[in-house]
C-alpha cells in the first residue's frame, strides 16, 4: 500500500500545483485564456461544478457536497479493494493515480466550490470545447490500470 499511497501524494500535489501555478501565477482566472501550442494545447479557464464536461453541474452547495462524498466514497471503496485483492505493482500504481486525481478534485471543490479545469487540446480542424486538468489526466488512467490489470488469483504470487 505504500506504492498507492506515494503515487496517491505524488498525483496530488502535481494536480494541485499546476492548478495554482495556472489559475493564480498565470492568472488564467482573469484571463480566462492562454495559447501555449495552438491549436494542439491552450489554456482555457472552466470552473467545474459537476462532474465530467460539466454535467450534473447545478451551482448548488447541497451538489457540491453530494460530489464530494461520492468521491470519497470512491477513494475509500478503491483502498479496501486493492488492499483485499492487490493488483500486483502496476495495478497499485494506478489506484494511486485514481486516489490522487479524486483527492486533487475534492480539494478543489472545497477550496473553490468547483473543479479548476485549464488543459484544452484541439487537432486536425476539430475545436475541442472541454476543458480537463492533470486530476482528471489521473483518475481517468487510474481506472482503464484498475479494469486492465486484475488481481492476482488466491495462493499465487504475484509481482
Amino acid at each position: 500500500m505504500r506504492t498507492v499511497a506515494l503515487v496517491a501524494a505524488i498525483t496530488f500535489v502535481v494536480d494541485q500545483l499546476t492548478k495554482w501555478l495556472v489559475v493564480h501565477v498565470m492568472s488564467l482566472d482573469t484571463r480566462l485564456a492562454i495559447d501555449v501550442w495552438p491549436p494542439f494545447v491552450n489554456f482555457r479557464m472552466a470552473w467545474n461544478d459537476g462532474i465530467n464536461f460539466g454535467l450534473l453541474g447545478s451551482g448548488d452547495e447541497a451538489a457540491k457536497w453530494i460530489l464530494i462524498s461520492v468521491a470519497l466514497g470512491i477513494v475509500l471503496f478503491v483502498l479496501v479493494w486493492l488492499r483485499r485483492d492487490p493488483p500486483g505493482w502496476p495495478g497499485l500504481v494506478a489506484g494511486g493515480l485514481l486516489i490522487g486525481g479524486a483527492l486533487g478534485n475534492v480539494v478543489d471543490r472545497l477550496l473553490y466550490g468547483a473543479v479548476a479545469d485549464f488543459l484544452n487540446m484541439s487537432c486536425c480542424g476539430i475545436d475541442n470545447p472541454f476543458a480537463f486538468n492533470v486530476a482528471d489526466i489521473a483518475i481517468f488512467a487510474g481506472a482503464l490500470g484498475l479494469v486492465l490489470l486484475p488481481g492476482r488469483k488466491p495462493g499465487k504470487k504475484g509481482s
